[in-house]
């Protein structure tokens, strides 16, 4: 049985620390892509406060491709360039966004997000993937959830 959830009070790192733990535990010697990507996606939603998406795009044929998430439906397809996600996968780079309304280009999956982290998940220095979470409230996302999203990207690099 896995009963995952964030330690009550806990800082911000130790919360990322212990969600990185978490993935590790479920994803470690797991070789089926969907099912790491579903679980991580899975405690993000769990470890999360104020998040109204948490999921993962993948790279299929030259764009991005939805994968397993919490939430509510999205978009399924989302050309590299194209919003926040794909200009993660474009420049392989984090895109930290306080007010996604405010974003050239944005792409409004869900008019309630306010808000966007996307990290790219890299193997061999490509983008395979990038882990998205939106939130309804502005500026909910700031360096630290980057880092921590950065540490996950850098461990699922080789799981998904």
């Amino acid at each position: 049985m896995y009963d995952f959830r964030p330690a009550p009070g806990a800082s911000k790192p130790d919360s990322y620390a212990d969600l990185l733990a978490a993935a590790d535990g479920l994803t470690a010697g797991e070789r089926d892509t969907v099912a790491n990507m579903a679980n991580v996606a899975a405690l993000l939603w769990e470890f999360l406060p104020d998040v109204n998406w948490t999921g993962f795009y993948r790279v299929v044929g030259g764009e991005l491709v939805l994968g397993p998430f919490a939430g509510r439906p999205a978009c399924i397809r989302i050309a590299f360039g194209s919003g926040v996600c794909g200009g993660a996968a474009a420049q392989a780079k984090t895109q930290l966004v306080p007010d996604v309304h405010a974003f050239p280009g944005h792409i409004a999956c869900d008019a309630l997000t306010l808000s966007e982290l996307v990290v790219p998940v890299l193997r061999d220095g490509k983008v395979v993937a990038v882990i998205d979470l939106d939130s309804p409230m502005h500026g909910r996302f700031d360096q630290e959830d980057a880092k921590g999203i950065e540490a996950l990207a850098k461990l699922l690099a080789d799981r998904i």
